[in-house]
């Protein structure tokens, strides 16, 4: 089976609605495509739904943004159960918060912008961080596309950059594996992460109860895969490749450019089954 197991929508930072993205990954072939929005499992009922339709499955997952050593980490939980919720409107709010914080800070640094801007350029519902900020600096004209926008006034150290509530990350693992859920750490090496994501510091998290590592990623190279399957076969963690798709809102994520295998993709419903969980 064609499998794409990471995918956003608008209701965190992609650009389809979860429809849209199902139509999309329809037209892509691909079998089965998990939505992994940002701290939120809002819009799996209308991606499944629509994959009722679409002949495209749909798998429950999130994002789930969490916090080791101060650096951001990211880990992918598929099949939880509602009761993670709380956690996730926890997140949501310290986002919500977030806002006026940047949207104030870039105004100090001299950029003409206001909250009613961010949320003219998110869809309804979405929630907003980061991303949505960096539409409106496109829209306003201070910049010219999203990457920009982080690279110059949102990303760590810049302007506009305002920190919140993340999960420990040992936590986060418990949380979606307490929830019934698969926890998979989102391009472990791809970003800052790599930093503190030490083979050591896997090694350690696999003996916590993480499930698998994503391998297969746009951010990591040829090498980097490498070197993260023999950590995923030395751990018995499963490995998963996935396209981190986010509509227009990213290039070079394009739906299923990187496919989680068949038997990765057993292993995980297996231990969903096992724990309980929802896929």
């Amino acid at each position: 089976m064609r499998l794409d197991l990471h995918t956003h929508s608008r209701v965190s930072d992609g650009t389809d609605s979860p429809a849209e993205l199902v139509a999309a990954a329809a037209r892509a072939r691909l079998d089965a495509v998990a939505l992994t929005d940002h701290d939120t499992m809002a819009g799996v009922p209308e991606a499944q739904s629509a994959g009722e339709q679409l002949g495209v499955r749909v798998i429950n997952g999130l994002e789930l943004t969490c916090q080791y050593e101060g650096v951001t980490v990211h880990l992918l939980g598929y099949g939880c159960q509602p009761g993670i919720q709380g956690v996730l409107d926890e997140l949501r709010d310290g986002r919500d918060r977030r806002l006026p914080k940047m949207v104030a800070a870039l105004q100090d640094a001299g950029v003409q912008i206001s909250i009613e801007d961010v949320k003219a350029a998110a869809r309804p519902g979405a929630t907003l961080g980061r991303p949505h900020v960096a539409d409106a600096l496109v829209a306003l004209g201070v910049v010219a596309d999203r990457q920009q926008a982080f690279d110059r006034w949102l990303d760590l150290g810049r302007p506009g950059y305002v920190g919140h509530y993340k999960v420990p990350l040992a936590d986060g693992v418990g949380l979606i594996t307490g929830a019934g859920g698969v926890a998979v750490l989102a391009h472990p090496w791809g970003r800052e992460s790599r930093r503190v994501l030490t083979g050591d510091v896997i090694r350690e998290l696999s003996a916590g109860g993480l499930d698998g590592l994503e391998v297969d990623h746009q951010l990591q190279d040829a090498e980097t895969r490498a070197a993260l399957r023999a950590i995923a076969d030395e751990c018995g963690l499963i490995p998963t490749g996935s396209s981190d798709y986010h509509g227009t809102g990213k290039v070079n994520h394009d739906l299923g450019c990187n496919l989680t295998s068949d038997a990765s993709f057993n292993e995980i419903e297996a231990r969903i089954g096992r724990r309980g969980g929802r896929i």
